[in-house]
This record gives structure tokens, C-alpha cells and sequence, in this order.
């Protein structure tokens, strides 16, 4: 029997589960940087979709978003940008120091995907400012659409008295950036992956913050079941009556209040979450495009391309032609 007191919390513990399971969140490139006052770095483009990822080891700064919002960060903080883009790392907001785009400055290899960035040999060490960056491969599967509901910058600060746990693995950074023992790169660089996971379950648990529209459907105790369903399997031939009896509400009722809450019709949203995983197994996996366009529920490899081109833009054979070539 349904538990109605679903009805009160943000979201209920099977849906979490569903969302978190077809999470990935992967660091590509690490930098451990260490920094003197005055300084102001840009990091990231406007076109680069790719999480970021910053932790503040010790000392102080400013992490500036393309918007113009400042976040005040100091030893011990963490954020996460799980939409990428451009931000700028300042010792302050008002910096008179000319901006420089922090991939330009010179690097050394610590271990595989970390690098080090030092501009201050001159500065006593207990005087720099020392960080960890990251950038992300960050989706959530058939759930991408939550990652354009999220906030801008999620700060780990604002978890800590709700999720205790956090605070001892931003214990171990700090350590570890600051000492440099042995091995210590790759202990950072999978931390700063857990710290990051942990920021996202924590969104997600607390009902993704105020985020509106489409989330109401995951809020909505009757529709989150219809979701629950589609992600579980989608390479079924569902038909808009199922559905329906999914949510136990008649054919007319269920479209009404799913497009209402969506914006999509039901069956465009198969669609497009079809084409979402369908552009991930090829690109990410490579798994041939015939191979997934029978796991989708689709008859015909050309019936899949045309689905896929009217959803995305452009074929399959794109993804495929754009893929490294085998050795």
C-alpha cells in the first residue's frame, strides 16, 4: 500500500535511489595550485559543459561565476559547478590584478590527471594560498534533465551540520594538499570525487533544493511512480494507458497533469530520455548503434536514427565518426 506521507517530504527514499544509481560523476583533471596574494584566475568556458570542482586548502578566496555572484570561500570549503562554465578564482572580489586564464600558467605532473600549479616560490609556504581543482564528467543518466535545475554553485559549507560525515573527508584534504606525504595526489583526487558524489546526494535528498517545473513531477507521489517506471526500463513499448494505470488516474487525467508538470507529452519524454541514454552508450561506452537501438525497444536501426536526429539534431553516425579510433 502507498505511503501518503510521501506526500510531505521532498522526495521519497525509492526515487532518490533511482536518481543516485544512474549517477556519474568522474574526475578527468585534478590541479593542486598554490597561489600568492594578489592574484585573479579564470578557469573554464562558457561552452565547457563539464563540472568543476574547488577545494580551498588553506588560506582564503573568492570564486566569481560568470553570472557575477561571489562566493567567499576559506580553508576548509568545497563547491561544486555541476553546469561548468567560466568562473574566476580571485584573492578578492575587487581585484585590481589583470585576470589570467589558469590553463595558461605552467604545470607539473604529480601522477596520472594531477597536475601542480605553483606561481609563488618566492611566498613563504604558510603564506600561500593552496587549492584543489577538478574538473568533472558529471551526469546523471537518464536523469540528466536535474543537472540544468541545479543550483549554479553548491557549497559543501551549507551540508555540514545536516551531513556530519562530510566533514572529516574535508579533514583529509586538507591534510593532504598541505603535506604532501606520499601518494598523496591520487588520495586527493579520489576524495575530491566522494566530496563532490556527496554534495549532489545531499541536493537530492533535501528534494533538489527550490528547484520547480519538472521536479514537481519527482514531488508528485503518483507521477514519481510513472518516472520510476520509464527509467527502470525503458526499452519497453509503453503505450500512454499503461502509464496511465501506472499512476492510477485515467488516460486523459495522466496526460493532462504529466504535460502540466513536464512540459513534454509523455510519450516525447520517452522519447527524448531514450535519445539522452542512447547518445551516452554510444559516445561514453561505444556500443554500436544497432546494439542500442535494440535495447531502446526499437524494431529498426533506421527507425532509431530518425527518432534519434528529431530529438537531437543531427544521427547517430555523428557520435560514432566522432569517437577515438581503436589501437
Amino acid at each position: 500500500m502507498h505511503d501518503h506521507s510521501s506526500e510531505t517530504r521532498p522526495l521519497d527514499a525509492d526515487l532518490v535511489s533511482e536518481l543516485l544509481l544512474g549517477m556519474r560523476l568522474v574526475g578527468i583533471d585534478y590541479r593542486r595550485i598554490e597561489l600568492a596574494e594578489p592574484f585573479s584566475h579564470s578557469f573554464g568556458g562558457d561552452d565547457d559543459p563539464r563540472a568543476k570542482f574547488v577545494f580551498i586548502a588553506r588560506g582564503q578566496i573568492a570564486l566569481i561565476t560568470s553570472s557575477g555572484a561571489v562566493h567567499d570561500m576559506a580553508a576548509g570549503d568545497a563547491a561544486l559547478l555541476p553546469r561548468g562554465g567560466s568562473h574566476r578564482l580571485a584573492s578578492s572580489p575587487e581585484n585590481p590584478v589583470p585576470c589570467t586564464d589558469l590553463t595558461t600558467l605552467p604545470t607539473a605532473p604529480i601522477c596520472p590527471q594531477v597536475r601542480e600549479i605553483r606561481t609563488c616560490e618566492a611566498t613563504p609556504p604558510e603564506k600561500r594560498v593552496v587549492l584543489f581543482s577538478a574538473c568533472m564528467d558529471f551526469d546523471l543518466g537518464s536523469m540528466h534533465p536535474l543537472v540544468a535545475l541545479m543550483p549554479e554553485v553548491m557549497r559543501v559549507d551549507t551540508l555540514t551540520e545536516r551531513y556530519p560525515e562530510i566533514l572529516p573527508m574535508l579533514e583529509a584534504m586538507a591534510r593532504e594538499a598541505k603535506d604532501g606525504r606520499a601518494g598523496y595526489a591520487g588520495i586527493l583526487s579520489r576524495l575530491a570525487d566522494v566530496v563532490a558524489a556527496c554534495i549532489v546526494r545531499a541536493w537530492v535528498e533535501c528534494g533538489c533544493g527550490d528547484a520547480t517545473g519538472w521536479i514537481a513531477a519527482l514531488r508528485d507521489p503518483r507521477l514519481g511512480r510513472v518516472l520510476v517506471a520509464l527509467h527502470r526500463d525503458p526499452g519497453r513499448n509503453w503505450s500512454v494507458a499503461e502509464l496511465a494505470r501506472e499512476m492510477g488516474a485515467s488516460r486523459s487525467v495522466f496526460a493532462e497533469r504529466f504535460l502540466e508538470v513536464t512540459g513534454v507529452t509523455p510519450l516525447r519524454y520517452l522519447t527524448e530520455m531514450r535519445m539522452r541514454l542512447a547518445a551516452d552508450w554510444i559516445g561514453r561506452e561505444g556500443i554500436a548503434v544497432e546494439t542500442a537501438a535494440h535495447r531502446l525497444g526499437y524494431g529498426s536501426q533506421a527507425a532509431f536514427s530518425r527518432a534519434f536526429k528529431r530529438i537531437t539534431g543531427h544521427p547517430p553516425s555523428r557520435i560514432v565518426s566522432s569517437l577515438p579510433a581503436q589501437l
